[in-house]
């Protein structure tokens, strides 16, 4: 179905060789090196339907970029499937390309030594889009995003604020049905924070884009998503809506407290249940 993302079962491990320390262990690792298996993603099944926007939650490390690399065809997964708007990304890798737009935060898709009006240029012949298309939509992203004040910019001397922009712009300069975001407004202040919402709902609403994105900012799942998936450990710990989550989870806090007296007994009350005690910590 075009515009959606479909995961089924799908695991990635990573082999890592291990250093024996000292000399001789370092001549053992070199004559017979050990390896060893870190499931970075594990069983992962999920579905995002055409038009929505899914926020993809977790702990640093819960395997997050991992699978949107093996969903953009950046890395094939060591088992199950995924199709992501018809097509099996790291079999088809050209194909998938021209169905997605994808941006990750600290990274950039433009040239850093070129103005940011060539880098579009570049990339406009990359993927083949007409001269008039080109210009109609940077248009349409001038207006959301406000580009033009720093068109002629090279891309080294942009603000990191500025720079985010131009590459959501760059992600979608070729209409790709289906954007991956990982974490795309990660140090940005709230003024350029609230300008890249608006346009993310934007193409989501209006222009019916499917969107996967993951984010430490919880300000911007609830302005954003309507469901999430959160992973931990590579594994999928749920998947639902926000109302769900909150329904299930929203009541319940986690409270830390150093006693006074570490041999003091302690009877909770009546709602309060005791999880851990070490010493004076509980």
């Amino acid at each position: 179905m075009s515009g959606s993302i479909q995961v089924r079962g799908l695991s990635r491990t990573f082999h890592t060789t291990v250093r024996r320390p000292g000399f001789s262990g370092a001549l053992r690792s070199l004559v017979k090196p050990e390896r060893v298996a870190k499931e970075a993603v594990c069983d992962v099944t999920f579905e995002v339907a055409p038009g929505e926007l899914l926020a993809l939650l977790g702990p640093n490390g819960a395997g997050k970029s991992t699978t949107i690399k093996m969903l953009t065809g950046i890395l094939t997964p060591t088992s199950g499937e995924a199709r992501v708007a018809g097509v099996v990304p790291y079999r088809e890798r050209e194909r998938n390309a021209r169905n997605i737009g994808a941006v990750f935060g600290q990274r950039t898709q433009l040239w850093w030594d070129l103005p940011v009006r060539e880098s579009f240029a570049i990339l406009r012949d990359i993927y083949g889009v007409p001269e008039r298309e080109h210009r109609v939509r940077l248009g349409e992203f001038d207006e959301l995003l406000a580009l033009s004040s720093f068109w002629d910019t090279r891309v080294r001397h942009l603000s990191l604020g500025q720079r985010v922009r131009c590459d959501l712009a760059a992600a979608l300069l070729h209409d790709p049905p289906v954007v991956f975001l990982d974490e795309p407004t990660i140090g940005m202040d709230v003024v350029v924070k609230e300008q890249v919402r608006g346009f993310l709902k934007h193409q989501v609403e209006e222009r019916g884009r499917t969107v996967l994105l993951t984010t430490h900012d919880m300000t911007e799942v609830e302005r954003l998503a309507e469901r999430v998936v959160l992973i931990n450990h590579g594994r999928l710990v749920l998947d639902g809506t926000l109302h769900e989550i909150r329904r299930r989870f929203g009541s319940t806090w986690q409270v830390r407290a150093t006693l006074a007296d570490p041999q003091a007994a302690i009877a909770p009350p009546p709602g309060i249940a005791l999880l851990r005690r070490e010493g004076p910590q509980v």
